[in-house]
């Protein structure tokens, strides 16, 4: 590898690093907004509530970052850009009717969303050098 992508492949793991830590401040910040989301937002007809959606891909998401904060790669690294690319969180219908129709509510559920979708870009990113 050239010493220009190493270069950008340590600033992008600087930020997967950072956002790991966002993810969970933002995440304990938004106790008031999960509880009121549970309960307005049970599983009807879906596998999954809308919280357990999300708690699937923080899982994911955190479990790739934490190899490579750890390691600096991601152990089946051709199986993991292909579930980064087909996980596109706002192709989850839950996670989508609830962020586009949620009309100024829960903003920081909604950050959080937008954070673990930047996070997953950027682990895809990671990948792809």
């Amino acid at each position: 590898m050239t010493k220009a992508i190493l270069n950008q492949q340590e600033l992008i793991k600087k930020n997967i690093i950072q956002l790991l830590v966002q993810l969970t401040n933002t995440y304990q910040n938004t106790r008031g907004e999960r509880q009121e989301i549970s309960i307005r937002f049970p599983a009807e007809d879906e596998e999954f509530s809308l919280l357990e959606e999300l708690e699937l891909l923080t899982v994911n998401l955190r479990g790739y970052a934490s190899q490579i904060q750890s390691t600096g790669q991601i152990v089946n690294q051709d199986r993991a850009i292909e579930q980064l690319q087909a996980m596109r969180v706002l192709n989850i219908p839950q996670i989508a009717s609830f962020y586009f129709g949620s009309n100024g509510n829960y903003e920081q559920i909604k950050s959080y969303i937008r954070t673990l979708d930047y996070l997953r870009l950027l682990l895809l990113e990671y990948l792809q050098l």
